[in-house]
């Protein structure tokens, strides 16, 4: 039986817990958070020993495994102390909250006896597993570009209600750090590493309530020489389903609620996607158990977990790119 512990009783670790509570030999032994009140209730809810203090919980609950659900600006000491401490890591997304803080962590887990592995569930999604082994396959024939985008909707109070995600020095961004950085993923993912980045952001629905952005665009030109054409924003009156239309020789791949793909000789094949977590929100995706059960799976493989901090570093990358380009200075780094 593995023992498994959640670092940060916020909005996400619900579906961590969820992920743990539906797979067998898993047992939730402790949580942690600084907020007596949130601990309260996630310790009663959950029937887990309640810590306030991190090297407390890890030498009294001995977890095997600790899922870190905290705010982006506490993601890389909290993983470090667990690897130092000899416990694997699951860490949500982003890997830091800054480019300085994401190299610590890389170098932790070069040096660490346990695996780490970074949120990036997206890429376990069917639509995502599929237009891979597609792209993959060379069925498409020559590729010609990309688009994508993440268009949402959010208010005032969704900032109110947790100041951190407006501030630089706590989240490292807005809409591109929080909630555009899965599809920054899966495009560098499905389509090449990103070797030149041509963007900008702007603060336009919210400069009265956020220091960071809501809106970004980009054109992303990728080793193979192909591009992607980007944009993001928070601005919208209701969530958009994100698109990810690749554009090649022989079809056209669409990444929207699931994947379709469109050939040029007339055929279209449809690739429905998983159903929805019971407590997810819709716009994390359907795919946490999954890369969940494939990292305790991988446990006791001798490699490291192919989502690493060194993999998830390229989608900072990128982001962090963007900002340097639009305030001309080393924000976020």
């Amino acid at each position: 039986m593995r023992r498994a512990a959640i670092v940060g009783c916020g909005d996400v670790s619900v579906i961590h817990v969820e992920a743990i509570q539906a797979i067998d030999d898993i047992e939730l032994v402790a949580v942690c958070d600084l907020d007596p009140d949130r601990l309260e209730q996630a310790s009663s809810a959950w029937g887990a020993a309640g810590y306030t203090d991190l090297h407390t919980m890890i030498a009294e609950a001995r977890p095997d495994v600790v899922h870190v659900t905290t705010p982006h600006h506490q993601h890389v000491q909290v993983s470090i102390d667990c690897l130092e401490a000899g416990v694997h890591v699951i860490q949500e997304k982003p890997i830091a909250h800054t480019l300085g803080e994401g190299q610590r962590l890389v170098d932790a887990a070069a040096h660490a006896r346990s695996k780490i592995g970074i949120c990036f569930q997206n890429r376990y999604n069917i639509s995502s597993q599929e237009a891979r082994r597609i792209l993959d396959s060379g069925e498409l024939g020559r590729i010609e570009g990309a688009y994508a985008s993440v268009v949402w909707s959010r208010t005032p109070e969704y900032y109110l209600a947790k100041p951190w995600r407006g501030t630089w020095d706590q989240a490292g961004g807005g809409v591109l750090i929080n909630q555009a950085i899965h599809t920054v993923d899966l495009v560098q993912w499905l389509m090449g590493d990103v070797v030149d980045v041509n963007g900008n952001v702007a603060t336009r629905k919210f400069p009265d309530v956020i220091e960071v952005e809501d809106t970004a665009d980009a054109l992303l030109t990728h080793a193979n020489g192909t591009q992607t054409t980007f944009f993001a924003a928070l601005t919208a009156p209701v969530h958009r389903p994100v698109e990810i239309e690749i554009y090649a020789e022989h079809g056209v791949l669409a990444i929207r609620n699931g994947l379709e793909v469109a050939w040029k000789h007339g055929g279209v094949d449809v690739y429905p996607e998983r159903s929805v977590s019971s407590v997810g929100r819709t716009y994390w995706g359907v795919s946490h158990e999954i890369l969940i059960r494939d990292f305790y799976k991988k446990l006791d493989d001798p490699e490291p977990f192919w989502i690493s901090p060194a993999e998830a570093m390229a989608s900072l990358e990128i982001l962090k790119t963007m900002y340097r380009q639009t305030y001309g200075n080393n924000q976020g780094e």
